[in-house]
């Protein structure tokens, strides 16, 4: 196996100092153009690769954050990322992200994984209503930020949320004028957004009607929900309207329908969520609740860099509103 090339042999090769090719990669002096260039032309003939991590744990500096999420197949957590992402790099921050996969068993592994990289601080979403063991470990220790699934109140951790039961109240609300017979396409009704935007929509129906909502349980699955949700609709009464509460039920909702020729909204009445291009990019674009992705990833960074600071300031709990995106999706009913 060949040797990996050294910053000693970068700066052999460039006839310059370890000194100058150190300020080269890491900006902290500036460089003459030419022997800039002279470096870079070195390292590359060398394939040659700053040791980021070695070179902070020298410094005592890590500028590493650990980010947490349930499920990068999911389009709300991935954008997250990015987000969250784009911030900590404009700080001089790299990320490393994990997912769960919805485990909660490989939830603690990927912890423990992240952990063992000795980060400035984590972001996590967790997988369950639970907090994971080592978050709980880490708690006073390291800073920290919980986000969107957040199942335990009092603990003296930062969160950033969403307002999950008044996005779940404007969804019925858009529906209730001219739907009485609707259904909640869920991924999984435990968890804590998922639940209070359940409990949202029927506090409006059972205000206005006296019933609760039917609610059939999707997975975290596309295809799989999918099937479970057309099993469904082949042996129950046809609903006039669907509530979907994540992206991912919203698709499984739109495959369902398309395999059993159910139209929208001449058939059924749909909403999504999350509110992504592709909600548009239809022949009938889909109202849907729009979460604030952006302003989440503002107030989870803003609360991560604030505690890697040193900041002593008080725990906060974060609650940003959604906003729901009207568009032809919903068809005006006469009313029940």
């Amino acid at each position: 196996m060949a040797k990996r090339a050294t910053i000693k042999d970068v700066a052999a090769l460039a006839g310059v100092s370890i000194a100058t090719v150190s300020n080269v990669f890491s900006g902290k002096k500036a460089v003459n153009a030419d022997l800039a260039r002279r470096v870079e032309q070195a390292a590359e003939t060398l394939s040659y690769r700053l040791d980021r991590a070695a070179s902070q744990l020298r410094s005592g500096k890590v500028q590493v954050t650990g980010m947490l999420v349930p499920n990068l197949d999911d389009i709300f957590f991935t954008s997250l990322v990015e987000q969250v992402e784009r911030l900590a790099n404009e700080d001089g921050y790299e990320i490393l992200v994990a997912s769960s996969r919805d485990d909660p068993e490989r939830e603690v592994s990927r912890l423990n994984a992240l952990l063992g990289w000795r980060p400035s601080g984590l972001i996590a979403v967790p997988c369950s209503n639970a907090i994971p063991q080592p978050i709980r470990s880490e708690i006073g220790r390291l800073p920290m930020v919980l986000a969107d699934r957040v199942g335990e109140a009092g603990l003296p951790i930062d969160t950033v949320t969403m307002d999950n039961f008044a996005a779940g109240k404007a969804a019925a609300e858009l529906l209730i004028q001219s739907h009485r017979d609707i259904v909640i396409a869920a991924s999984h009704t435990a968890i804590r957004p998922i639940a209070d935007r359940i409990a949202g929509i029927t506090s409006i129906y059972e205000a206005r009607y006296g019933v609760k909502p039917r609610i059939v349980e999707l997975t975290s699955s596309v295809n799989a929900g999918a099937e479970i949700f057309c099993e469904w609709l082949s042996r129950e009464s046809r609903p006039e309207g669907v509530v979907c509460l994540t992206n991912v039920t919203t698709l499984a909702t739109l495959q369902a329908f398309a395999a059993l020729s159910i139209d929208i909204p001449e058939d059924v009445s749909l909403i999504g969520f999350d509110d992504y291009t592709w909600m548009t990019a239809r022949k009938v674009p889909l109202s849907a609740v729009r979460q604030p992705i952006e302003e989440m990833a503002k107030a989870i960074w803003s609360c991560l860099s604030d505690r890697m600071a040193g900041s002593q300031a008080p725990t906060r709990n974060i609650v940003l509103p959604g906003s729901l995106q009207v568009r032809r999706s919903v068809r005006t009913l006469t009313p029940a």
